[in-house]
């Protein structure tokens, strides 16, 4: 009698209110099944900071009740933290044949043992626990793309993924909405629909569109080397100019770690086909005139490390960017790398390469379903309430006006943030307690050990620099035996300001020979609060300031 009480609760910890870090989790009584396990890019005020995952303390504690993680596709904001997350649950992952062999690649990497892999096609159904979840054909920027259909003992979920309507697709068959419209007569309790793509009206463009693009290039580019930078995943692009390429016979050169381990991935499953004897290594491209190559790479968000940028500040050792160069961007900006990616091509033109980019030309095309589309999926799956996933806090808004517009009344809509849960019956849904979520900081090797409390140090250390102020006083005593020295970090140049750094020695050092106690403890604060408020004075600014005494 207790399970036909149980309600089913559906929260996100990653991808609501942000784009990035894709992570849902349906749980009912003693069964939790996760989706997708993504990571995000750090923002700019994350010095340092290499990744952004999310926490996954939630899961850690209940790990008895974990059933299996099922992926709807390969993009790293949906994959990329699942490295993470097994060093602490050994639990079965669930996926296509491409998005498994892109994570088993991810696992090689973090030298981590071996997890039963469950790899499905579409239309296949895997029993996790309670819950039963069948796998739909979608279409996306990556192939092997699926939406999930989850059933539940209190009624059917369908979770759309990452989605576009295309007719056309470069790989595979077109998205199967004749299934979508089974699932709707069927009846949905609760459909979990992304929402990147929904403030733009009308209908995202079929990938193939791009191929005509292209083709006018490579035929405007007779005498030129041609780069391309695109995210390493997009394989249905990569194949795009790989088939421009052949046509143009030109070799191929494919640069970036990220990019090299996708396209080989890609081609062991047969997901990318290179011709024989068409692809060469980096070191070989001395061997070739400019117009018989092109090269693919990483770095079209502008990522300082990536292969790209590397080359936009003339500090790639195998390949320097020619005047005679053609580079295509192939990527839309990520929401915040706008400035990186001006910047990168503010470089690479400097150094009078051509660059295109998707300002100038349609070279690229959105894998994310704009509104029309969105608005086709809802009529099929006709679900009793909604939960928009995927997006920004204003994303989420719109694709709830949407809903609105097309008749769902407004009390089975919710708009969901990181953590809050939603309690479902087969009648009702309304929102329980929260669960503990936010976002893990990955610096290197170490996972959340950089808090905010670092970070702003981090920020304090780069905007305003470090006064290091080291004093020997005599254990006994008290009294002053060397020192002050002051050492300065990104604060000023010591030497054009000798006069300064004097002024501030006598001020600490007469601070000290008032002081009325010896305690370590009062005296740090002692020389920190005096130099502070001296440093102020004369130069407006606010360095870190780190006492070191010795006692002799």
């Amino acid at each position: 009698m207790a399970a036909r009480k149980s309600k089913l609760r559906v929260f996100a910890l990653g991808g609501m209110e942000e784009i990035g870090k894709n992570m849902y989790v349906l749980e009912y009584g003693g069964d939790i099944i996760v989706i997708d396990c993504g990571v995000a890019f750090p923002e700019d005020d994350m010095l340092g900071i290499d990744l952004v995952i999310p926490d996954f303390s939630y899961l850690i504690k209940n790990k008895q009740k974990v059933r299996a993680v099922f992926f709807t596709h390969g993009h790293e904001d949906h994959i990329g933290s699942i490295p993470y997350l097994l060093r602490e649950l050994n639990v079965p992952i669930v996926g296509t044949k491409l998005t498994l062999g892109l994570i088993e690649t991810k696992l090689k990497e973090h030298n981590l043992p071996q997890v039963e892999k469950i790899v499905v096609s579409p239309g296949e159904i895997v029993e996790a626990g309670v819950f039963r979840v069948e796998f739909i054909h979608t279409t996306h920027s990556i192939p092997d793309s699926a939406a999930l259909a989850i059933r539940t003992p209190v009624g059917l979920v369908v979770h759309s993924g990452d989605f576009k309507v295309d007719y056309t697709p470069i790989h595979g068959k077109p998205i199967d909405l004749q299934r979508f419209a089974e699932l709707g007569r069927e009846g949905v309790l609760l459909f979990m629909c992304e929402s990147t793509n929904v403030e733009q009206k009308g209908y995202t463009m079929s990938e193939k569109t791009v191929g005509s693009v292209i083709e006018d290039i490579f035929r405007a580019s007779e005498k030129q080397r041609i780069m391309v930078a695109t995210f390493s995943s997009n394989i249905h692009r990569v194949q795009q100019f790989v088939n421009a390429a052949a046509n143009h016979k030109r070799k191929v050169a494919i640069m970036g770690r990220s990019m090299v381990n996708v396209i080989k991935t890609a081609q062991e499953l047969g997901y990318i086909d290179i011709p024989p004897n068409m692809q060469i290594d980096i070191a070989e491209l001395k061997n070739y005139r400019d117009e018989e190559l092109m090269i693919i790479t990483t770095g079209s968000q502008g990522e300082p490390m990536a292969a790209l940028s590397r080359m936009a500040a003339s500090e790639h050792r195998q390949v320097a960017v020619k005047p005679t160069d053609k580079i295509i961007i192939s990527a839309s900006p990520i929401p915040g790398n706008e400035k990186t990616i001006s910047r990168v091509i503010n470089q690479l033109m400097s150094k009078g390469a051509e660059v295109i980019y998707e300002g100038l030309m349609e070279v690229h095309v959105s894998g994310h379903a704009k509104q029309e589309e969105i608005k086709l999926l809802h009529a099929l799956v006709k679900p009793k309430f909604l939960m928009p996933i995927h997006g920004e806090f204003k994303h989420l808004k719109h694709h709830k006006q949407l809903a609105l517009s097309l008749g769902m009344k407004k009390e089975n809509i919710f708009l969901m943030g990181l953590g809050d849960v939603l309690e479902l019956t087969e009648e009702t849904a309304k929102k329980g307690a929260a669960v503990p979520s936010g976002r893990v900081l990955v610096d290197g090797l170490g996972v959340g050990d950089v808090g905010n409390i670092v970070l702003r140090d981090r920020k304090h250390l780069s905007q305003d620099g470090l006064i290091i102020v080291v004093v020997s006083i005599e254990k006994e005593t008290g009294q002053i035996i060397s020192g002050p020295d002051i050492i300065s970090r990104g604060f000023v140049y010591v030497r054009e300001s000798e006069n300064l750094m004097e002024e501030a020695k006598n001020t600490v050092r007469d601070a000290l020979n008032d002081g009325e106690d010896t305690e370590w403890s009062y005296l740090k604060t002692l020389i920190k609060d005096t130099l502070k408020e001296f440093v102020w004075i004369k130069t407006k600014r606010s360095p870190m300031i780190l006492p070191v005494i010795m006692e002799v």
